[in-house]
């Protein structure tokens, strides 16, 4: 996190002085109570404003939306939001699998021997019955997020992949298999949100909407399978732009499974239902397509530690927007729908990023 901080801040421009909140995101490997002020501690900020944040995958996101309300309402001019991980190295596999397994419900699905992968495996079954969408469908994700993560320095998995092989790899849930999921990461990433702009090269990128919808908690609880929260969250953000899906030409959405990345893209409207595996295929989110997708690589290749993994994104999603991608820069692109989601597909949180001249 220290890194990821000192990397912000040089980009920025903005010495620590100039910092007066910090946001940090909650870490299983590090269970701090008051890690946003631990984190200040050892950067030397001495923060107006600090607060822990968790919502799951959604983290990154929720505090970007948290951090652009302080600045908007002037309780502060200048917010360091911060989250890392050592989700690979910093605990054993059987604290990973106790870990996850604590998303599902106490009473109704940990008894059960259920964990976050079984829990999507279960979503990901009714929604493929439901919408027509194959396993080689869901295959086309994960290739996408290989082929997209081959060109990032800091990738987890760089190895170019196909759907045959996706396909062959071993079971991990029905109907996931292992290229199905995204890995466990060591990582950690930092941004700055400011009332005024950086000092670094670049061209500005301002924050114009912001949304959240949370209409369950655990999948036992979900009554509506075609509205699980991304939409409306969605619809939120892009209100508060005063723009429409079809004012996007880049996406940023959370993919910790190839399920999670076809049902949020279906349920936003930024494709029809059971139809985001075809466009997959024509090209549409590819780096040259009409709405690149994750071209980091996501959570499936660039790796996904903790809260820090949805933020990778976002990072992702700030460099192109404002040209500062070095080789891995794609044509310009002005606006980014960026959304990520926490649990099993529980918590939502979408953001507008605007690339300003």
């Amino acid at each position: 996190m220290a890194q990821a901080a000192e990397a912000a801040l040089r980009e920025s421009g903005f010495a620590r002085g100039e910092i007066d909140a910090v946001l940090c995101g909650y870490a299983t490997t590090l269970p701090h109570l008051m890690l946003a002020s631990l984190v200040s501690e050892r950067l030397g900020i001495r923060p107006a404003y600090a607060h822990g944040v968790q919502m799951g995958g959604a983290t990154g996101a929720g505090m970007v939306m948290l951090a652009s309300d302080l600045v908007r309402l002037g309780r502060v001019r200048r917010v360091l939001v911060v989250a890392g991980e050592n989700r690979a190295s910093g605990q054993t596999r059987d604290d990973a699998i106790q870990t996850l397994a604590q998303v599902g419900d106490a009473d109704f699905e940990v008894p059960n021997g259920g964990s976050v992968p079984a829990y999507y495996a279960l979503l990901a079954s009714q929604y493929m019955h439901r919408y027509g969408l194959t396993e080689p469908d869901l295959a086309e994700f994960a290739v996408l997020m290989r082929r997209h993560a081959a060109s990032h320095p800091d990738a987890q998995l760089t190895a170019p992949i196909s759907v045959a092989d996706v396909m062959a790899s071993k079971p991990i849930a029905s109907p996931l298999k292992l290229l199905d999921c995204c890995p466990i990461s060591d990582g950690a990433v930092a941004l700055v949100v400011s009332a005024d702009p950086g000092r670094g090269d670049g061209l500005p990128v301002a924050i114009t909407g912001a949304g959240q919808a949370h209409h369950h908690q655990h999948l036992s609880a979900v009554d509506q399978l075609d509205d699980l929260g991304a939409a409306a969250s969605a619809r939120r953000a892009l209100g508060q732009a005063g723009v429409g899906l079809a004012d996007l030409d880049m996406l940023a959405i959370y993919d910790s499974f190839t399920i999670t990345l076809a049902i949020l893209l279906e349920e936003i409207g930024l494709c029809p239902r059971g139809a985001s595996a075809r466009r997959a295929r024509e090209g549409v989110f590819g780096a040259d397509g009409a709405l690149p997708l994750n071209t980091h690589g996501g959570l499936l290749s660039f790796g996904h530690s903790g809260a820090a993994g949805g933020m990778a994104h976002i990072a992702e999603a700030w460099r192109q927007l404002a040209r500062r991608a070095g080789a891995r820069q794609i044509g310009p692109r002005r606006r980014c729908l960026l959304h990520a989601d926490g649990g099993v597909l529980s918590a939502h949180v979408s953001l507008v990023l605007e690339a300003r001249a």
